[in-house]
């Protein structure tokens, strides 16, 4: 009986042995795939922290990778160079207290470009005969509105959806409160005192009835998609804009009533 039970305890013992050399096994192999896990997910952060250093600043020294990106960098090159050595680069341990002053710089450059970019538009539009106000909410609308649209859709890939919505309807309340308000004050009070700033377009009532519709479909559409931001929300907000074009523009070629006044041409 002894001898019985010595063999039964060692029969337990050495399956109790066994069992636990294999959580020890399996403990160890899990232990093995979480530490490959972890390097993985270091070797990704590296690669991303490698991604972003090589995303910095355009440097007109050094040509970039791929056709289609060296074209860019072609195209682009006699505009950059002129910024990259007027404007300090923050980002450097050099510059890092220039900042106001890149600030300060870079806004003197969008009111330049800004300026070339509205007397181009102007002349294009004289030229084939399209009102002003035609050319103002299509082309100029669209390119003063592009480093808003590039900026919002990098915070929302961030994941920072209500910074992307607040960039969006805050942009268009500077520039109605600010960028009409200073131009005619200035206008006003500086370069003719007394006088009045005439609007020649009466249509622009109804684009305001619009801009002020469209702005609160917008916010009834984010409601009623329970405040998140996907591709049918986009696709709704791109069909209310066409939507917007189209009666703007034949507001003002007086398909509806009288609002606008023929474009004068020269003999």
């Amino acid at each position: 009986m002894e001898n019985g039970l010595g063999g039964a305890e060692r029969g337990l013992n050495g399956r109790r042995g066994f069992h636990g050399e294999d959580d020890g096994r399996g403990i160890d192999t899990g232990n093995d795939t979480e530490n490959e896990n972890e390097d993985e997910n270091n070797e990704n952060d590296k690669e991303e922290e490698e991604e972003e250093e090589h995303e910095g600043p355009f440097v007109p020294f050094h040509a970039p990778a791929g056709v289609c990106n060296k074209l860019k960098w072609l195209l682009a090159w006699p505009l950059c160079l002129l910024l990259y050595f007027t404007v300090p680069d923050c980002s450097s341990p050099r510059w890092e207290r220039w900042f106001m002053a890149s600030f300060f710089i870079s806004t003197l450059w969008i009111a330049g470009f800004s300026y070339i970019m509205v007397w181009m538009v102007t002349v294009i539009g004289y030229t084939l005969g399209i009102p002003d106000v035609i050319m103002g909410i299509t082309f100029l609308a669209a390119g003063t509105s592009v480093p808003d649209c590039m900026a919002s859709l990098i915070v929302a890939r961030q994941g920072m959806g209500d910074m992307a919505v607040s960039n969006s309807i805050g942009s268009n309340v500077f520039d109605i409160l600010v960028g009409l308000g200073l131009p005619w004050t200035i206008q006003t009070l500086a370069i003719d005192y007394g006088t009045y700033v005439h609007l020649n377009s009466k249509g622009l009532i109804f684009s305001v009835g619009l801009l002020l519709a469209s702005v609160f479909l917008t916010i009834l559409g984010v409601h009623l998609n329970k405040w998140t931001l996907d591709r049918r929300l986009g696709l709704v907000c791109l069909l209310m804009y066409a939507v917007f074009l189209c009666i703007s523009i034949l507001i003002e070629f007086n398909v509806f009533t009288f609002v606008n006044l023929p474009t004068c041409r020269h003999d």
